[in-house]
């Protein structure tokens, strides 16, 4: 997947929360480095509380759909009911965005290599939830953020791009969270950017960016 499209690519986020890394990807895409080069055209959450759902409809995305878990009554209705309306979007690139939830292996399997998430850690380390909660009570002097491709496991998939961030002798979770936050809200963007503009391929489970098709 690379520039030269005339068209931006269109971007499907799955949300549960509160979307500050949606509000992070609409802002990158409205007048930031994703600007002429990507649109959020649809955003899905799992929750109908979701601060994020507002976001969306606040930036004008042209497709807010919501599947709320107590709407089903199987796990495995919820997966085949989102894998069909991906399916029917057909976006270039899923982002999971603060979604709670594991996507299922067929999905997976659908939108390999056109599916990101971002993690609050540097993985592998600290998967899964409370992810600053694990690195303090760990003792790490520095934690992180990540952003990888997806895979069938708990945010195991190949990394696209890490930034370390110090861990100060008095943060509690929520000043660590927060500062990694910011830089959630930096790299996310980047990463949708570099996916779209580079030529890549998996070398076992390194990725290997080519040179710049940019200018």
């Amino acid at each position: 997947m690379t520039t030269g499209r005339a068209e931006p690519a269109r971007l499907a986020v799955l949300v549960s929360g509160r979307g500050s890394n949606l509000q992070a990807i609409l802002d990158a895409c409205a007048r930031g480095e994703l600007a002429g080069l990507a649109r959020v055209e649809a955003v899905i959450s799992d929750n109908p509380r979701a601060q994020a759902l507002d976001r969306a409809r606040a930036a004008g995305v042209p497709m807010v759909y919501l599947l709320a878990r107590s709407s089903f009554r199987r796990r495995e209705e919820y997966d085949r009911a989102l894998d069909e309306l991906l399916e029917h979007l057909h976006p270039d690139l899923v982002c999971l965005a603060g979604y709670m939830r594991l996507v299922a292996p067929a999905t997976v399997a659908r939108w390999r290599g056109r599916m990101l998430n971002i993690h609050p850690a540097l993985l592998p380390a600290f998967p899964g939830l409370h992810a600053q909660r694990q690195a303090l009570e760990y003792g790490v002097r520095v934690s992180g953020c990540t952003v990888h491709l997806v895979d069938e496991g708990m945010d195991t998939g190949p990394i696209l791009l890490q930034e370390a961030v110090p861990v100060y002798p008095d943060d509690t979770e929520d000043t660590l969270a927060a500062r990694i936050l910011q830089v959630e809200h930096r790299l996310y963007p980047a990463a949708i950017r570099l996916i779209l503009t580079r030529r890549w391929r998996l070398e076992g489970r390194k990725v290997i960016f080519e040179e710049s098709d940019e200018g």
